[in-house]
């Protein structure tokens, strides 16, 4: 059964579940959004706590670490919990995390995830038919990988009784949706002042991809590159791609090559294996099914592509980064 909607206007006490290697900006801006609200309201409209499993705090992927840290058990209760993730998530969700996790969701406590927090969530089971997002950068493994969870590319999204948001300075843009629900548009509008934004983004504004390289200007050769990235795991040909930009394949090579240096072929076949470097990393799926999910036919192709492009096979690639994880 569906969770019911909640009041966002009633979410007052927070709790922030730092990761190790979480992201100190991304929970930064989300608590400095909160103590902003109480100091230009002039009343403790907000509450928070930083917590961690057992209490001891968790280094940042910065080096540093916040105090006072609390056990997400004894400083309770929240209206909310947000869990801060950052760098290596996966290596971050263990036991303890997700059963914490499971036990605040049967609390019936609303959860929420700044950056890659997402992440534990979903390996948690609690992110099942929900809207959600995630910091760009993980998105696309992620897809892969929890095929009932619809992944937005959103900057945030507040789904029923889960709040979500990518990272960086997106959970200020978040938080400040809260504080307009519970204090009204003027004070949201009196705390961007005070932090000198210029425009409070929206929930449907979109995270801003890191564009493809083509050079400015040049509409057909970026439409081109959105194209083939939308179309990893069943790729296009390259007539088809000329034809839905409408332009001419012998134009498609001329664009590519005076632009880029290269063919449209080898341009795509490199995002391919991009990609599948992405899932290789971020993911625990099979070398196999990773080849599938990037367009190749065959696990020999994807194997002979992927050493010529990065010097190594994919599962020597998968080897190496668990050991630096480890």
């Amino acid at each position: 059964m569906a969770a019911a909607p909640i009041d966002i206007a009633a979410l007052r006490r927070f709790g922030f579940l730092t990761l190790p290697n979480y992201s100190q900006i991304a929970t930064a801006n989300a608590i400095e959004a909160c103590r902003m609200a109480n100091y230009v309201s002039g009343i403790d409209s907000y509450a928070w706590a930083v917590v961690t499993p057992d209490g001891t705090p968790a280094v940042a992927s910065n080096g540093f670490s916040m105090t006072p840290t609390h056990s997400v058990v004894e400083a309770g209760p929240f209206d909310c919990v947000f869990v801060c993730g950052g760098v290596d998530v996966r290596q971050a969700v263990d036991r303890r995390l997700l059963e914490a996790l499971r036990r605040l969701h049967r609390q019936g406590v609303a959860l929420g995830a700044l950056c890659t927090g997402t992440f534990a969530l979903a390996e948690a089971g609690l992110l099942d038919d929900y809207r959600c997002a995630i910091h760009w950068e993980n998105l696309a493994a992620i897809r892969e990988e929890f095929p009932d969870v619809d992944f937005s590319d959103d900057l945030f999204v507040i789904d029923r009784d889960r709040l979500t948001c990518t990272g960086g300075i997106a959970p200020l843009d978040m938080m400040t949706a809260l504080i307009r629900a519970r204090l009204g548009r003027a004070m949201a509008a009196k705390v961007s002042e005070q932090f000198i934004v210029d425009r409070v983004r929206g929930g449907d504004d979109r995270q801003r991809f890191p564009d493809p390289p083509p050079a400015a200007g040049q509409r057909a050769l970026a439409e081109a590159a959105r194209l083939m990235a939308g179309n990893i795991e069943a790729p296009l040909a390259m007539p088809e791609v000329a034809d839905a930009i409408g332009i001419s394949r012998r134009q498609l090579e001329r664009l590519f090559k005076r632009h880029l240096g290269t063919s449209p072929a080898d341009y795509y076949l490199n995002l391919r294996l991009s990609r599948a470097r992405e899932l290789l990393r971020l993911t625990a799926m099979p070398v196999t099914d990773i080849g599938l999910a990037c367009g190749f036919q065959s696990s020999a192709h994807f194997s002979t592509a992927y050493k010529s492009q990065f010097g190594r096979p994919p599962r020597t690639e998968r080897s190496l980064h668990a050991g630096r994880a480890s």
